[in-house]
């Protein structure tokens, strides 16, 4: 009989933890079930370099959104990126979208300049201005083969 009891103990306890595990997984993924809740808006850069799939959107210092995709248009030569933010969150349509690194030597992510107008954006829409990602190392070439010696 107490055998049995602490079979049961352990399975549960077993049980509690695969639940944790997949809790976790899916809150620090950012994985969602529906999109219900979010739009997406587009924003066209000349140079996405280091944005990945799943970075964050930043607003005013805060993160109020993900980058869903990052495909490249052959026509335009430009990189498209997807943005998914919550329906809570209000873009003007006059915003900046601009590709920056958190810290020194960190990832890449979006940040979103709010601008002056009163009309906010919608599900689908683009960005009119983008700022593409600065690259260190051609700002190092730049400044070392253009001294004159």
């Amino acid at each position: 009989m107490k055998n049995n009891y602490v079979n049961f103990l352990v399975g549960l306890f077993v049980l509690c933890g695969i639940g944790a595990l997949v809790f976790m997984s899916v809150t620090i993924g950012g994985a969602s079930i529906s999109n219900s809740g979010q739009y997406t808006l587009v924003a066209k850069f000349e140079n996405s370099s280091g944005l990945k799939e799943g970075a964050f959107v930043e607003m005013s210092g805060v993160r109020v959104g993900l980058i869903k995709s990052i495909k490249y248009d052959p026509k335009a030569y430009e990189s498209v990126v997807t943005v998914s933010l919550d329906n809570s969150i209000t873009v003007p349509d006059d915003s900046v979208a601009s590709i920056r690194t958190s810290g020194i030597i960190g990832d890449r992510f979006l940040k979103i300049s709010s601008g002056g107008s009163d009309i906010n954006m919608e599900d689908g829409d683009e960005f009119i201005d983008t700022e593409s990602s600065i690259s260190i190392e051609e700002l190092v070439s730049k400044y070392m083969f253009s001294q004159d010696k």
